[in-house]
This record gives C-alpha cells, sequence and structure tokens, in this order.
C-alpha cells in the first residue's frame, strides 16, 4: 500500500445526514420564500388591473370604484 492509500478520512454516515438534513431544509425554505414572492407578484398584478377597469367592468364583478382604489393602494404586506 502506498502511503497516500493509508491517509484518509473517513467521514461520519451521521455528518453526511446532518449535511444533508440543512441541504433540505435551506431548499424546502427557498422554495416557500419563490412561492411566497410568487403569489405576491399575482396579487400585486391583480390590484393594479383594478386600476384600469372602467365603472362597467368593476359593476360586473361586483365592486365600486372606491373599493377597487382601496384594493390597488394597500401595502404589499397586506395579505
Amino acid at each position: 500500500m502506498d502511503t497516500i492509500d493509508t491517509i484518509h478520512f473517513s467521514k461520519s454516515p451521521l455528518a453526511d445526514e446532518r449535511s444533508l438534513n440543512i441541504f433540505a431544509r435551506i431548499s424546502r425554505l427557498a422554495h416557500r420564500l419563490f412561492d411566497a414572492f410568487a403569489v405576491w407578484l399575482q396579487k400585486r398584478e391583480s390590484r393594479w388591473t383594478l386600476r384600469y377597469l372602467t365603472d362597467d367592468e368593476l359593476r360586473d364583478i361586483g365592486l365600486t370604484r372606491g373599493e377597487a382604489m382601496g384594493e390597488v393602494s394597500k401595502s404589499f404586506f397586506w395579505d
């Protein structure tokens, strides 16, 4: 056996499991953040669309101009 073959560091299976667990948690967190951002973008687009609807179109969906403008002016933190 060569010297290089005798010197190797063995990793604990537990260490591999922990690193995979951490990676899985980070991956889930990234997915949740991406999903939340996508929902926020959809709501933002829908609210901005309300701004440009005519009074007749708003009446068709059961909103007044004041309700539509109230929805448009909501903060991005609003659910």
